[in-house]
């Protein structure tokens, strides 16, 4: 995912979903759809694209797929819905369709992306709370009563890159219902540097909890630097893997 440059395009159906607010271009993904926060009145565009979201102030996001877009949009809500009541995860609103393509509308939630400037500025506090929002999501997610699937052996026949390379995955180390997407960003902080909630669950399902691990330690590489894998690891409660890590890192560039 990408901050997008330039002018985007705000589709009808999100226009119409602003109802005379705001929508504000806040992610770009790699089939050609956009994220969009809706301000429920016109505001000044801020220098930081990532500000914080208050729910109480009516703040929702639309993210929106285009019809040629892979992304699954009702399965993503279906996922939400299923985590709302064990974890902070965004409401859902809305999940359609149109001929121009298809979006999912959820309500804010009370926190800032964990890489917006404020954060990226002070690593010591983000990367730690990344660990622990992420050891606090596989606690509190019960695997046996998850419908969805996230394993290695669910990926390995969805995938589209080479996996000859990955077809004896590492034994399980622990099953829990993992994110499916930990990078940095979807994880929300407050201002007190506590875990406010968890976004884009898109691929949320029961895996070993390296599958997560392996992204989020390489995450903090793109978003913080060099030297805060460990922090992340230590703050989770977990020794380093590196074979675990390895395996999920070639998986992950593997896809989906």
């Amino acid at each position: 995912m990408t901050i997008p440059a330039g002018p985007v395009p705000v589709p009808a159906a999100v226009r119409r979903l602003a109802a005379g607010g705001t929508a504000v271009p806040v992610w770009r993904n790699d089939h050609g759809g956009v994220t969009f926060r809706l301000d429920p009145r016109p505001v000044v565009e801020p220098r930081d694209p990532h500000p914080e979201v208050h729910a109480e102030a009516g703040v929702r996001f639309a993210k929106w797929q285009p019809r040629t877009s892979p992304v699954d949009l009702p399965g993503e809500a279906a996922r939400m819905r299923w985590a709302a009541p064990f974890t902070v995860v965004p409401r859902v609103l809305d999940v359609a369709s149109d001929a121009e393509g298809s979006w999912l509308l959820t309500a804010g939630i009370d926190g800032d992306t964990a890489v917006s400037a404020h954060w990226r500025a002070r690593p010591d506090v983000a990367v730690p709370a990344l660990g622990r929002g992420l050891r606090q999501l596989h606690d509190a997610l019960p695997v046996a009563d998850c419908p969805f699937d996230w394993s290695a052996g669910y990926r390995l026949a969805h995938a589209v890159g080479d996996t000859r390379a990955l077809l004896d995955p590492p034994p399980v180390d622990r099953l829990v219902v993992c994110h499916g997407d930990a990078c940095s960003p979807n994880t929300l902080l407050r201002r007190d540097g506590g875990v406010a909630g968890h976004v884009d669950l898109a691929a949320l399902g029961v895996a070993d909890r390296w599958a997560d691990l392996a992204i989020a330690t390489l995450a903090t590489t793109w978003n913080y630097g060099p030297g805060w894998e460990q922090p992340l690891l230590d703050a989770y409660g977990v020794a380093e893997d590196a074979r675990r890590t390895a395996y999920y890192r070639a998986l992950w560039h593997a896809g989906p």
